[in-house]
């Protein structure tokens, strides 16, 4: 005798769960999903998600598990390690990883409890400058992360050009004394000096570690500097340019192994979650093929072919342009407040995220937006694609600007200007041919 719902399809059993997975599928399928950190992960990923895999405790590590019945996960776990190290060229004598971290905001924070105290000092890109929450951003009247609340943090920031100021980076390392510097970005477009993190942290006797959550694909081709020649720990997620499942890794030198996974587990987590590493075993085998290193170089063309045209209709990038996958537009010209524009984009099925840039003053009514060339990328779409791209993202921008100039600037009133029957009949206009357009490529 088995329990029934064993063999019975989710849509018979839960039909409305059902219904909204069908639901998400139809709008992915039909949006340009411009969300830097977002990507569409492969079939065989996606089996290994949805296995038996799930199915399995494993507390401890291969060959240490507190529970019984691990012979094959210890394999999966022990391939996932393997070709981890191989992805980015590792020498398995000089470097560890642990591929257990449910994402990558608790792998940072599993990292900076292995080698620090609480109250230990730490230095990050700024939030506004580009950086992440768990790189230690705080604001005067709070703590907005785990990383501030535990540890003292203080954030290095992008010059009046939008490049990371190293002069000034070292000059406040030297006031501050930290014990750990980040390199590493969420909404950064360009290329990192760890010869010169290097050389700052040394002058502080500091640790250094490159987050490369956004990058690692880059790192794994070639086209970005190698992280790994310069830093002491290397940590990341896997779902991004990667293009895996939602998991985590650190890497480390293999002096600090032990260390490491100590703080993963016990410290920080119970059971790793075996289908995610099944899945990114699989994602990090696909790293390795020439198929990958040609979608990264897409992605890159991608990226600089989309900043060129969002110029040439008056967008503000900053840098100019793009080293990687991500644009950090300034909406400060054109008028129309980040939270307006993603807004707007949401309603005719383009996905993207408002963004702080330098100068404000509140991260959710930012005058920025971050838009990035992955799942475009995993789609199918090439350099010509990104004119109709830059010229939907014109449109959308060019009508929320008339809509403002009646409504004024205020986020309820504009709300109310956009639910006008003339502006929702415009909009499913756009949405219209935005759906014709993506759906010329493949999805699942």
């Amino acid at each position: 005798m088995s329990f029934n719902n064993l063999k019975t399809d989710l849509n018979k059993f839960d039909p409305e769960i059902s219904t909204y997975i069908q639901e998400e599928f139809n709008r992915q399928k039909d949006s340009i999903e411009l969300i830097a950190s977002e990507n569409v992960t492969s079939k065989p990923v996606l089996e290994c998600l949805g296995s038996v895999l799930t199915n399995k405790y494993s507390e401890g590590y291969p060959g240490k598990r507190y529970y019984g019945g691990n012979e094959v996960i210890d394999k999966i776990e022990n391939l996932c390690k393997e070709r981890a190290l191989e992805a980015f060229n590792l020498d398995k004598d000089v470097w560890s990883v642990n591929v257990q971290p449910y994402s990558g905001s608790p792998a940072n924070f599993a990292l900076y409890t292995a080698v620090l105290n609480p109250h230990d000092r730490i230095m990050g890109l700024n939030l506004p400058s580009g950086g992440h929450l768990t790189h230690g951003f705080y604001t005067k009247n709070r703590s907005i992360s785990a990383t501030s609340t535990y540890f003292e943090s203080l954030s290095y920031d992008i010059n009046d050009e939008g490049y990371i100021d190293y002069d000034e980076l070292e000059k406040s390392a030297r006031r501050f004394c930290p014990k750990l510097i980040i390199a590493g970005y969420s909404a950064y477009s360009r290329d990192l000096d760890y010869k010169r993190f290097r050389e700052i942290a040394d002058i502080n006797n500091s640790y250094l570690l490159c987050d490369m959550a956004h990058f690692n694909g880059f790192v794994a081709t070639g086209l970005l500097n190698n992280p790994f020649e310069y830093c002491d720990f290397v940590t990341t997620t896997t779902h991004k340019t990667l293009g895996g499942p939602r998991a985590g890794m650190i890497f480390c030198k293999k002096e600090y192994e032990t260390r490491v996974n100590d703080a993963v587990f016990p410290g920080l987590q119970g059971g790793p979650h075996e289908h995610q590493i099944g899945a990114l075993a699989t994602q990090l085998k696909y790293v390795k093929t020439d198929e990958y290193k040609e979608y990264i170089v897409q992605v890159l063309k991608n990226s600089r072919e989309l900043a060129k045209h969002l110029i040439k209709f008056g967008f503000t990038i900053l840098t100019g342009g793009t080293d990687n996958h991500i644009l950090l537009i300034d909406l400060t010209n054109k008028g129309l407040s980040g939270n307006k524009v993603e807004k707007l984009c949401e309603i005719v099925n383009i996905s993207l995220n408002k963004n702080a840039v330098k100068g404000d003053k509140s991260a959710l009514n930012p005058n920025g937006i971050r838009i990035g060339t992955p799942a475009i990328t995993t789609r199918g779409m090439k350099e010509k694609d990104m004119i109709m791209i830059a010229g939907f993202l014109d449109i959308v921008v060019k009508k929320g600007l008339e809509i403002q100039e009646t409504s004024g600037k205020k986020m309820t009133e504009f709300m109310i200007e956009l639910s006008k029957q003339e502006n929702i009949d415009c909009f499913n206009m756009i949405k219209n041919d935005i759906k014709l357009f993506v759906n010329e490529f493949d999805f699942y």
